[in-house]
């Protein structure tokens, strides 16, 4: 198996924009006030969404990196109460986390001699390969409810 191609389509697959847009597309330009507003059937605005996307792609590489790592209450702990960011500075935070968490996650992909197929020794049979997987599969699912929303909010090109 070659283990640089694999690791090189991954970090791809988690960077740019495939079969979908990706999660900074989706969210640039976005109007502060449609931030909070959650469309009529819906149960979260983007903000929610943007901050489920942040709590769960940390989790995911703290567990991947962390041997103390502690679990969080699912699914109280993944998502934000709050409805929309309490200012600006907190949306650009969450953006800029989601941004910088992810490269971390690339590094342990790209880390010399990183073996993405062993399992974690604080794990139940996961590894760094299927903790990939999940971050894509998590963020892609979540980024394409990011523009339904926009959709409905009438904020999507």
């Amino acid at each position: 198996m070659n283990t640089p191609t694999l690791v090189k389509s991954l970090k791809d697959m988690l960077l740019k924009a495939n079969a979908h847009v990706t999660f900074a597309d989706a969210v640039k330009s976005l109007p502060a006030e449609l931030r909070g507003e959650v469309p009529p059937r819906m149960p979260y605005s983007i903000w929610q969404l943007v901050e489920h996307i942040r709590i769960t792609q940390y989790d995911i590489l703290d567990f991947s990196r962390n041997p103390e790592y502690k679990e969080i209450e699912w699914p109280k702990a993944y998502w934000p109460e709050a409805v929309a960011p309490a200012n600006d500075a907190e949306w650009k935070h969450s953006i800029s986390q989601v941004e910088k968490d992810l490269h971390a996650f690339i590094g342990l992909l790209e880390a010399p001699g990183a073996d993405i197929f062993s399992p974690f020794p604080w794990g139940n049979g996961q590894h760094l390969f299927r903790e990939a997987i999940l971050l894509l599969d998590h963020t892609s699912y979540h980024t394409g409810e990011i523009v339904a929303v926009r959709r409905m909010l009438g904020a999507w090109h």
